[in-house]
């Protein structure tokens, strides 16, 4: 069974990478790489919790909870408008990347830990629980270091 400082670890190094993907200067690409990252934290955690991964399904999953983000799509685009529309998408991409990645690994964490699968989710509760979470990661991205030690509410007795 992972312990909460794995899935810490897993989650926090892949906002790491997401916030970096969201730097990529293509539009859309920026995006495509966003998914991968998340994708491939689906998997660790899933390896972490001894449980099967299904791409397929995680794919499901990342997308569900990120159509209620649609304004990724909108900083990535805004790449393409030469001048003042590159410098904001570089600046706000890259925060929403790392939160809807820090808010998609909490969501699958809480379902590990909870009903071991990502197929029995209430993707209702689901959505709701991912914007409280992509919240708390803008927060953590835009704030100062120490913000990070109140948010530690996913544990492994949930």
């Amino acid at each position: 069974m992972a312990t909460q400082a794995e899935i810490k670890s897993i989650i926090d190094n892949s906002v790491v990478w997401a916030a970096g993907a969201g730097v990529i200067p293509i539009p859309i690409g920026d995006f495509i790489a966003v998914t991968a990252v998340q994708l491939d934290m689906l998997r660790r955690i899933s390896k972490a919790y001894g449980k099967d991964y299904s791409e397929i399904s995680s794919r499901s999953f990342i997308l569900a909870l990120n159509a209620s983000v649609t304004a990724r799509i909108g900083a990535s685009l805004l790449k393409a408008i030469p001048g003042f529309g590159s410098v904001l998408g570089m600046i706000s991409m890259p925060i929403m990347a790392g939160a809807s990645t820090y808010a998609v690994g909490k969501v699958f964490t809480y379902y590990m830990v909870s009903s071991g699968s990502i197929n029995d989710i209430d993707m209702d509760e689901a959505k709701d629980m991912f914007k409280e979470w992509y919240e708390r990661g803008k927060e953590r991205l835009e704030g100062p270091a120490d913000k990070d030690k109140k948010d530690e509410p996913t544990t492994d007795e949930e």
